[in-house]
Order: C-alpha cells, then sequence, then structure tokens
C-alpha cells in the first residue's frame, strides 16, 4: 500500500509529494529479480506511460536520505522516421548500495535496457516491476557521502571552463571599472583644486560645475514615501541574501534538495521584516515625512505584494494543471500565519523603532529655499541611456553564473559552488556601486541635481538586463513549454528580478550618497 509522507515546509515549497516505493530494501540483503508489482496497463495509461517517455520523465527516489534518479523509458528512433519510432517502458531496476560498517553511504540505480515492455501501440500491455539489489563495502566515510553530488555537479573539466569564464568576464569588468574610477578620480582631484582656488577667480566668471548646485543636491526626492520603502526593501533583501549565504557557506543546504533553501527563504524573510520598518521610516523621517504609518504599509507591501499576487495566480494555474507545484490549503495557511504573527509585527516594530530613532539627515551644506533651473542636456545624459550603460556593465559580470543558476532552478543540474557564486557577488556589488557613483558624479557636474531616483534606478536596471536574459534563457536554452511552465518561468523571475533591482538600487544609493556626502563636505560650501 503506498503511503505518503508528511512533508515539511521547504519540501512542499519545493514541489515535492513523497510516497513510498514498493521496493524492500533491508540492510545487507541481496536480491535478484524481486517482484515489485504487476498490473495490466489500460490503453489510457499507456498512452500516459508513452507521451511520459516522450517527454523525457525520470523518477527520484530517496533511501537513507539519499537521492537517486532514473528515467523510466526510451525511445527507439533507429534511424526510422518520427511516426515509426518504438517506445519502451523499463520493467526492471538494479540498485548498487555501498555500505561503511552500519551506514549507507552510497546508492545508485541502473534501468535494464533488455527489460521493456513495448509501449509503442494503442492496447493493453501485462506489466510486472521487478527490481535487483547488490551491497558492496567501501571505506568511504559516513561524514563524506554528500561529496558525491558535488563531485557529479562540478565536474573537474566542467570546474575549469566554469572559473575560467567566470575569472575573464569578472576580469574584463573589474579592468573597466578600475579605468573608470581611475578617470573619475582625476577630474575629481581636478575640480577640487580648482574649487579650493575659486576665490581667485574673476567675479564675472560664469561658474559651472557640480560645487555651484550645493545649494539643490541634497534636496529631498519627490515619491520620497515610496522612495524610502524601496530602499528599506532593499536593504532587507540584501541582509536576506547575506544571511542565505552564509548558511551555504556552514553547509545548511543539501546540493540534491531545494527545500531547505525555500525554508530558510520564507523564515528569514519574516525574520528580517523589522529591518525593511526600521530603514524605511528612518529615512522617511529624515526626509521630513510626516505620515509614516502609511510609509510602513506601503513597505510591507512594495515586494510581499507583488509576490503574493504572482503566487496566487500561479499556484491557481497548478491547482487547475492538478499540479504538485500546488500548495495545498494547510500550507498556505502557515504561510499567512507566518506573515501575520511574524512578519508583521517585527516590520512594525522596526518602523517604531526608526521613528523614535530621531536621527536627521547629515549635509554638508544647506538648501536653498528655491530649487536651481536645470540646464538642457543631451539624450545621452538621460534617464534610460545611463540606466542602460549602469545595468549592462553588472550584468556582464552575472552573465556565465546565470547559466549555471537558471539550470540548476529551471533544470535538473545540481548547483553547489556556493563560493564561486559569493565572489560573484561581491564583484557584482563592487561594479554597481562604482558604475553608479561615476554617472552620479557626470550628472551632478552637468548641474543636474535630481540624482535620488537616478542613482537608484542606475543601480537598480541591472534587474532588466536579468530578465532580458530570461527571454533569452527560455527561447534558446529550455525545452519549457506550455502555458503552466511559461506562466512559472517568467512569473517567479519577474519577482526574482524584482527583487534584484530593490537590492542593486539600494547599493547604487547608498554608494552615491556617500560619494557626494564626501566631495560637497571637502569644499567650502557659502
Amino acid at each position: 500500500r503506498v503511503k505518503e509522507k508528511k512533508e515539511t515546509l521547504g519540501e512542499v515549497l519545493n514541489g515535492d509529494r513523497l510516497v513510498s516505493a514498493p521496493f524492500k530494501l533491508e540492510f545487507l540483503v541481496n536480491k535478484e529479480d524481486e517482484v515489485a508489482c504487476k498490473k495490466t496497463l489500460s490503453k489510457v495509461e499507456v498512452a500516459r506511460f508513452r507521451s511520459a517517455i516522450i517527454q523525457d520523465y525520470y523518477f527520484e527516489m530517496n533511501y537513507d536520505d539519499l537521492p537517486t534518479w532514473g528515467f523510466i523509458g526510451k525511445v527507439d528512433k533507429d534511424g526510422r522516421d518520427p511516426h515509426e519510432y518504438k517506445y519502451f517502458l523499463y520493467k526492471r531496476v538494479m540498485f548498487d548500495i555501498l555500505y561503511n560498517k552500519d551506514r549507507v553511504i552510497e546508492i545508485h540505480v541502473r534501468t535494464d535496457p533488455n527489460s521493456v515492455a513495448d509501449l509503442t501501440e494503442d492496447k493493453e500491455v501485462d506489466f510486472q516491476y521487478m527490481y535487483s539489489a547488490k551491497w558492496k563495502e567501501t571505506i568511504t566515510p559516513y561524514e563524506k557521502r554528500m561529496d558525491i553530488y558535488t563531485w557529479s555537479s562540478s565536474l573537474p573539466h566542467q570546474l575549469e571552463i566554469h572559473l575560467f569564464w567566470n575569472v575573464n568576464s569578472c576580469g574584463t569588468v573589474l579592468l573597466l571599472t578600475g579605468i573608470l574610477a581611475t578617470i573619475l578620480w582625476r577630474a575629481l582631484k581636478k575640480d577640487l583644486v580648482k574649487y579650493a582656488h575659486d576665490e581667485e577667480l574673476a567675479e564675472d566668471e560664469e561658474k559651472t560645475g557640480w560645487k555651484y548646485i550645493h545649494g539643490d543636491v541634497f534636496r529631498f526626492p519627490k515619491y520620497k514615501s515610496l522612495f524610502a520603502a524601496a530602499v528599506g526593501s532593499g536593504t532587507q533583501l540584501f541582509t536576506l541574501t547575506v544571511f542565505i549565504f552564509i548558511l551555504a557557506s556552514i553547509g545548511v543546504f543539501y546540493p540534491y534538495n531545494r527545500g531547505p533553501l525555500f525554508k530558510a527563504l520564507v523564515v528569514i524573510y519574516a525574520l528580517t521584516s523589522g529591518i525593511a520598518g526600521y530603514t524605511a521610516t528612518s529615512l522617511y523621517c529624515q526626509l521630513e515625512g510626516t505620515n509614516w504609518v502609511r510609509n510602513l504599509v506601503l513597505t510591507g507591501c512594495l515586494f510581499g505584494g507583488p509576490l503574493f499576487l504572482t503566487f496566487c495566480f500561479l499556484n491557481s494555474v497548478a491547482v487547475v494543471y492538478t499540479a504538485t507545484a500546488a500548495l495545498p490549503f494547510g500550507m498556505i495557511l502557515v504561510i499567512v500565519l507566518i506573515w501575520t504573527l511574524v512578519s508583521s509585527p517585527l516590520l512594525v516594530l522596526g518602523g517604531i523603532a526608526g521613528k523614535n530613532s530621531k536621527a536627521e539627515f547629515q549635509a554638508p551644506c544647506r538648501t536653498t529655499e528655491y530649487p536651481r533651473e536645470i540646464p538642457p542636456l543631451p539624450w545621452y545624459r538621460g534617464a534610460v541611456p545611463q540606466m542602460a550603460l549602469a545595468g549592462f556593465l553588472p550584468f556582464i559580470v552575472t552573465y556565465i553564473e546565470l547559466y549555471y543558476i537558471f539550470g540548476s532552478v529551471w533544470g535538473h543540474r545540481i548547483y553547489t559552488i556556493y563560493n564561486i557564486l559569493f565572489i560573484v557577488f561581491i564583484i557584482l556589488l563592487i561594479v554597481t556601486a562604482f558604475i553608479t557613483v561615476a554617472l552620479t558624479y557626470l550628472q551632478l557636474a552637468a548641474e543636474d541635481h535630481k540624482w535620488w531616483w537616478r542613482s537608484f534606478l542606475c543601480g537598480g536596471s541591472t534587474g532588466l538586463f536579468i530578465y532580458g536574459y530570461c527571454l533569452y534563457y527560455y527561447y534558446a536554452r529550455s525545452d519549457m513549454d506550455g502555458f503552466m511552465q511559461t506562466s512559472f518561468f517568467f512569473g517567479y523571475m519577474a519577482c526574482i528580478c524584482y527583487g534584484v533591482s530593490l537590492v542593486l538600487g539600494t547599493v547604487g544609493f547608498c554608494a552615491a550618497l556617500l560619494f557626494i556626502r564626501r566631495i560637497y563636505g571637502s569644499i567650502k560650501c557659502e
């Protein structure tokens, strides 16, 4: 009798619906051609199995928490036309199990290509499924039994190619960033020398440059509540990312099971809500905002709202398709309780702490009463061209790694090289900060003082490039099709790219703010 396993939160979020298998694998007991089950397949069942074979369906089984995989059948093409293909369902599997003393170390499953059932025609088929098991001793210690999954996902030659392309792309981008930083430093140094001798200039000489908008550069942006909420949400997601990397580095996540990762994302996101509330409300009050409660609600909904709506739509699609990706009502209730009893209270507490911090905005220059008129600028100094430039270079840093990540999240690859991903993440932050600072300097040099939103949008524009890569990956790299797969891919990737934009937008804004405070603090402002 088939028994259903009681899944954890992470397993349900991963779409796992585990049931007991009809194989009896007692410890150290070899078996040969044991019958697992017998059944006469109807015409409908034959057609369903044939469709599954065509779509390369495979099974996944777990023994002593060790996973193993195998295909359910094969297609015999043999040079024929497609309508002459033959379809076979495997009738026998063989388990090779390695042990060390009283511990299971490895398990491998092989299908017997000579023991098959022909499902080419639409007719009833008598089917008998058999299995064999062989136990072999190994010297591999129990503590290293997971290493095989790391090795299989990063073979030496694949790892070398992976490292080569990452070093090549990151090195190129860092070189360009270094050249840009050198040019920026020399230009800034020249400006500081010039402004230091400003009193020696003629009175009637036209004054231009970033110094002469010191009375407007710290003028607060429009839509300050939305801006503060975006920075708060970006800070929360950045903290979430850092914690995920920490857990990955200490080996919390199994290389073959994404369940613990999804569980960690839900729990850490809820626990870091206070960071979003504090950051957003504190910044909002520094920007002289008055309705901090509305700002707090906006902060809670800015990322969580689109994510919730996307989840509701995609979960409804999964229910219609009767897919395992559909979350049961009980698990949805658990997530709602986490949001109600953990996330929301922490968000409110963080907001109250941010409001009571009474921090003042630190500006080295006083803001004038009336804003300075921004001179006409060429098209390439507009927001869209600068966003395109700001997003392209950081995207190049992540391009190679995205291929492997997508293959793991949306395919059957196993991703285990978290240390490389962490290095790429650090380089991504550095490049984003430098590019945003450089573009902010050019904007101020053109006497355009509306840098607040521009710096955030320039930093976050990388998310748009990643979503553009999603289009390329879906149509050129993946075998996904159908409404459900398409909606899941583009729906959840839209949420992920949106989160990336919030994180990198926050990084870009913070870098630009530190830069502006530093340069205006180094000159004499009248």
